[in-house]
């Protein structure tokens, strides 16, 4: 596929960037230039598919790929993503290498993972190839954007939404595929140090068939109330459980959640379709295994958290995700109650943070091949 590319007339100056990326926050900012690929429905290929049984196929296609300038969005108000809530997206990072290249991490990951988060909302799958091209099309006009300060990084954006105009219960006939960027800081905010959260025991992020494995606005959505209940007790974020009898754990508002424990076991809790796939998770479940690490998915419930912290068996407690990388867990409050996890400089965490990282910036060798170079 082919981008053409319709330069932002109103671009901002070199100093005016760089006065941004000196302090960029996160999610503030963004760079001159976005992606949009259009898909239209193909409602003869469609029906056909859905004879044959194939009812969740889109068939339709892909066309006017193009770069063009950062902007708001034209749609009707009767969009059917606006109504319907058909909208997914994703989350990585473009790094500046030492001698000045741009690279991001596991980008194919990314591709794939919205192609099922595609399937289960109903939406048409992009090409795994597009989705890359994408990255470098944009990369290749705002490459100036990725900042090389220590910590820093391009936070890249691709996300697909309904356009369609019509309001009615199906799958819509128009999408859009779109990419932007925004220059990114530590995702806290200065220095990484261990968080607060909040047992989540009033709602929900996701339940048992729904869309808590896919990368949807509406997960994200279902986390909100549960986060601003942990801030107003002064909880930086919010774990939620399945709410089944024995509470096991999914996941934060955000990001894995992983534990490390006295006998050099490195836990999380598995994948069951309520818990998003995370790439960072994969990554360090590998990382984990390469440093000696015994590394455990399975089922974790918040009592034996809890139990573990107390008796001294869990040492270690982080969460991870592409905007916060590995962030430690100090606390975990249920109600009154409150847990201290042991660690106090949580030498697991840093350590595969440590590495991670080194392979994303290029420090040390990306010997799993993960790094894609974009410009």
């Amino acid at each position: 596929m082919e981008f053409r590319f319709e330069p932002n007339q109103q671009r901002l100056s070199d100093a005016q960037r760089a006065d941004i990326l000196a302090a960029p926050g996160f999610g503030q900012y963004f760079t001159d230039h976005m992606v949009t690929v259009d898909w239209t429905a193909d409602l003869d290929g469609q029906a056909k598919a859905f004879e044959a049984g194939e009812y969740l196929k889109m068939v339709g296609d892909w066309s006017d790929a193009r770069v063009e300038p950062y902007g708001p969005l034209a749609m009707s108000p009767a969009a059917a993503v606006l109504h319907y809530a058909q909208e997914i997206f994703e989350g990585l990072k473009a790094y500046r290498h030492e001698d000045g290249s741009i690279w991001t991490f596991r980008p194919y990951s990314n591709a794939s993972r919205m192609n099922r988060s595609a399937h289960r909302m109903a939406m048409p799958q992009l090409p795994e190839d597009v989705f890359v091209k994408a990255l470098e099309e944009l990369m290749a006009q705002d490459g100036a954007w990725v900042p090389n300060g220590e910590g820093q990084s391009l936070y890249l954006r691709p996300f697909m939404i309904a356009t369609e105009e019509f309001l009615g219960v199906r799958p819509a006939r128009n999408f859009n595929f779109h990419v932007i960027a925004s220059p990114a800081g530590n995702y806290f905010g200065g220095e990484p140090k261990p968080v607060s959260i909040w047992v989540s025991r009033d709602f929900a992020r996701a339940g048992e068939g729904g869309t808590g494995s896919a990368k949807f606005g509406g997960n994200y959505a279902a986390s909100l109330a549960g986060q601003l209940q942990g801030a107003s007790r002064g909880h930086d974020q919010v774990i939620f459980l399945d709410r089944s009898p024995d509470d096991s754990l999914e996941e934060l508002g955000g990001m894995n959640v992983f534990f490390v424990t006295k006998d050099n076991k490195l836990m999380t809790p598995r994948l069951t379709g309520t818990i998003l796939e995370g790439i960072t998770r994969d990554s360090i479940l590998q990382l984990g295994a390469e440093q000696g690490l015994e590394v455990e998915e399975r089922h974790i419930t918040f009592d034996e958290w809890k139990d573990g912290v107390a008796s001294g068996d869990i040492q270690e407690v982080f969460a991870c995700g592409t905007a916060a990388v590995i962030t430690p867990i100090g606390r975990v409050a249920d109600g009154e109650e409150i847990y201290d996890t042991p660690s106090e400089d949580f030498p697991v965490a840093n350590a595969l943070l440590k590495r991670l990282v080194g392979i994303q910036t290029g420090a040390e060798e990306d010997t799993y091949g993960w790094m894609h170079r974009l410009a």
